[in-house]
């Protein structure tokens, strides 16, 4: 079986595209799929290759994890059983905010500012029940491949440096190299990476008051807004970016974010960098605790990901719905 993945200039070639640093009408097979694309035949049985004991790792957390959820206009879902009779039991979630929890964001979720949705989707079509970039294109045809869990939390620890998540630090892309190096692993094109920091595991099992603290100031560990990060995705061919962190990158913005001027809205964050222009599926909030563990029991950093997330036609995001075998 021959790799469908595409041949693509390197990041540097990207920034003299429209808009600058995008891969927009470069995948021309399933273009609304993104960089998911990178993960084809070949990598799904790269991934199989992987699974040689029959264990699996859920990575996401309960739907109800995050109450209230780090996102302010997100809640918590409500759940309540219905009974038509006495013999039968049906569900109904109340406010369901897909990405509330272990999420993936979709190509909808973020526009290029002054540019429109991801290859020039325009905006009309963003809308309830149109199809356009919804999330539903990765679950008619899942994510799934080679994962590789990088471990930040174990590295930083290990360098006597440890992550203080009270503080929320700002983490350098090079960090995804040294962690990579330590382990004695590396990205392949098409790999899904996972980046395990101990946040989300931080956050849950902190009490009331101190995720109250964390939450109103809107204070979160995650990688440093800089050039370099879209440069590391797309220069390693990564299908998909998923953390254990809020929003993949730190909150609040840094001071000297280089999208400042680009990203006005969101105070100068990546997610148009990432999402709108490069296509890259994004997983935040992930459970990467129990496959983290492992990794370091076995020295094991690789596995079978797969990523299907709601058939939502039109959805902006999801959750994860991921699992790993190995």
């Amino acid at each position: 079986m021959t790799a469908t993945r595409p041949t693509v200039p390197p990041y540097s070639a990207l920034r003299d595209h429209v808009p600058p640093g995008s891969s927009w009408g470069l995948f021309t097979e399933d273009p609304e799929r993104g960089m998911a694309n990178f993960a084809g035949p070949t990598e799904v049985l790269a991934g199989v290759a992987t699974v040689d004991r029959g264990a699996a790792f859920d990575l996401d957390h309960p739907l109800d994890a995050f109450d209230p959820p780090m996102a302010r206009a997100r809640r918590a879902p409500r759940h309540e059983l219905l009974s038509s009779h006495s013999e039968s039991r049906d569900d109904v979630l109340h406010g369901f905010y897909p990405q509330a929890g272990s999420q993936v964001d979709g190509l909808r979720h973020r526009r290029a500012s002054g540019y429109g949705f991801y290859n020039g989707v325009p905006d009309e079509e963003i809308r309830v029940g149109g199809p356009a970039l919804g999330v539903q294109r990765w679950a008619e045809k899942p994510i799934v491949g080679r994962g590789v869990l990088i471990d930040v939390e174990g590295l930083l620890a290990a360098e006597g440096t440890p992550l203080d998540h009270r503080a929320g630090p700002a983490l350098e892309v090079d960090v995804l190299d040294r962690a990579l190096a330590a382990q004695g692993e590396s990205v392949r094109p098409g790999d899904l990476v996972l980046v395990h920091t101990g946040w989300t595991r931080w956050f849950l099992d902190a009490d009331a008051d101190l995720r109250a603290e964390v939450r109103d100031a809107r204070r979160a560990t995650g990688f440093r807004q800089d050039t370099r990060f879209p440069e590391w995705l797309w220069d390693h061919r990564v299908a998909l970016f998923a953390t254990d962190l809020f929003a993949v990158e730190v909150l609040p913005v840094v001071a000297d974010s280089p999208f400042l001027h680009s990203a006005p809205e969101d105070a100068g964050m990546m997610h148009q960098e990432l999402i709108a222009k490069l296509g890259a599926p994004l997983g935040e909030l992930w459970n990467l605790t129990a496959l983290a563990a492992d990794s370091r029991a076995t020295g094991r950093w690789d596995a079978l990901v797969v990523v299907k997330p709601l058939h939502l036609t039109g959805g902006v995001g999801s959750p994860a719905n991921a699992t790993a075998l190995r």
